[in-house]
């Protein structure tokens, strides 16, 4: 089991932070440990607490009116996944483990307390919000109609190979269970759609699919794919 401390060392929202602030956190604070599926919290609910991943990943998703998923964020370890709840109101986003995962578990309003003593670590805190606030934008960018459905799956698979990618002799691996199911969740699109995509990028020999999941031959032929207008 990840000690507290372990786990404090792998928040990056918390590496600028002082000694004494990780001491007061490391006293207030917990280890959750979550199986695939569970829910850290939903929409509209009232959160008291601030959740940092330590192991597995997550993603943040919003129902459509038909209570289709889009998802927005998929994170890793490190990754504070509710930094929202900064503004002391419900929940405005769906949580969901992708993985069986650890989970730091801070209390909100103590939280408040360590970081109004610690201008590093309210830096910090800001730094994650804007570049969650970035990665909207390009979002934004990708899923307008400038973009053909190919493209914008490109974009999305280049955007994995490099949070999500590891190295191979063939390539970049998307390391996590990658499905086309789950593609069209994070593009808003239905799966038959996708898959048809797929299969077109397949054979532009700009992904690769095998039995260990998805493969980028090479990144930067399909960067300039999505690129090129």
């Amino acid at each position: 089991m990840t000690s507290i401390q372990e786990a404090l060392n792998t928040a990056d929202v918390l590496k600028q932070a002082s000694k004494t602030s990780l001491t007061a956190i490391a006293a207030f604070s917990s280890i959750i440990r979550a199986d695939k599926g569970k829910h850290l919290f939903r929409d509209k609910e009232e959160v008291k607490n601030l959740y940092i991943l330590v192991q597995g990943r997550a993603s943040l998703y919003k129902l459509n009116s038909l209570g289709e998923k889009k998802v927005i964020f998929v994170y890793g370890a490190g990754s504070l996944l509710n930094e929202v709840m900064l503004q002391d109101l419900p929940a405005s986003i769906n949580c969901e483990l992708l993985e069986n995962s650890l989970v730091l578990s801070i209390p909100l309003q103590k939280f408040f307390h360590v970081m109004e003593k610690d201008p590093a670590l309210l830096k910090a805190v800001f730094d994650s919000m804007a570049l969650k606030i970035r990665r909207l934008y390009r979002q934004l960018k990708n899923t307008t109609n400038d973009l053909s459905g190919e493209k914008r799956l490109a974009a999305k698979l280049y955007k994995l190979s490099k949070d999500c990618g590891i190295k191979e002799a063939d390539g970049i691996r998307i390391d996590m269970n990658l499905t086309i199911t789950f593609l069209a969740e994070m593009l808003g699109s239905k799966r038959e759609t996708v898959s048809r995509q797929m299969k077109r990028l397949v054979e532009m020999g700009l992904v690769v699919t095998n039995k260990t999941g998805f493969l980028i031959p090479d990144q930067k032929k399909l960067s300039e794919y999505f690129k090129t207008p």
